[in-house]
């Protein structure tokens, strides 16, 4: 209760100071123009940004959003639509197609870890490991995190690296972190 009258009063400040985003700010992350709040889960706040619309079509095609509106936690490696769009001319149609859906669970899994991996930790973890870190995805190959002074990336089996651009994306059942590349298992 005593969160709700602080966020209703922050509302309310905005709106006497002619914007509502500082109220925003407080509660929520902006990715690909949309909300992302902390109380929804992962496909939830996924459904409304604008730059992963091809990241949910793949997780309902896999039929993979039961399990990612499941209690988790999960951290997900969340590659925009742009990251989809440079894969080879028709790589996501072909994945996307009811014979395919093994190969797209395969790949979809392999962006997601068990547990809540905040970019802190990673970050931590990784300066530890002399500048990266290993993490084992739910589909069972290894991702590595490395540091470059702020900056995280994540580089798979096929040592293709992704930079996270934007971390800590607090989910009610984990948190996303937005990549720029799609990852590929083995």
């Amino acid at each position: 209760m005593k969160l709700i009258r602080h966020s209703l009063a922050a509302v309310c400040l905005s709106l006497a100071a002619g914007s509502v985003l500082p109220a925003l700010a407080a509660d929520s992350v902006m990715v690909g123009g949309a909300a992302m709040y902390p109380s929804k889960t992962i496909v939830e706040n996924a459904m409304n940004s604008q730059d992963h619309t091809t990241l949910v079509a793949a997780v309902k095609a896999a039929g993979l959003v039961d399990t990612l509106n499941s209690k988790g936690p999960f951290t997900v490696f969340a590659p925009t639509n742009a990251a989809f769009a440079a894969l080879p001319a028709g790589t996501v149609d072909s994945l996307l197609k009811p014979e395919n859906k093994a190969t797209l669970s395969k790949i979809l899994t392999y962006h997601v870890v068990a547990g809540n991996h905040t970019g802190h930790e990673l970050m931590a973890a990784a300066k530890k490991g002399g500048g990266w870190t290993k993490l084992t995805s739910v589909e069972g190959e290894p991702l590595i995190i490395k540091e470059h002074g702020e900056m995280l990336t994540v580089t798979d089996a096929k040592g293709v690296s992704s930079a996270v651009t934007i971390a800590d994306v607090k989910q009610s059942n984990g948190v996303i972190h937005v990549v720029d590349k799609v990852l590929m298992p083995k």
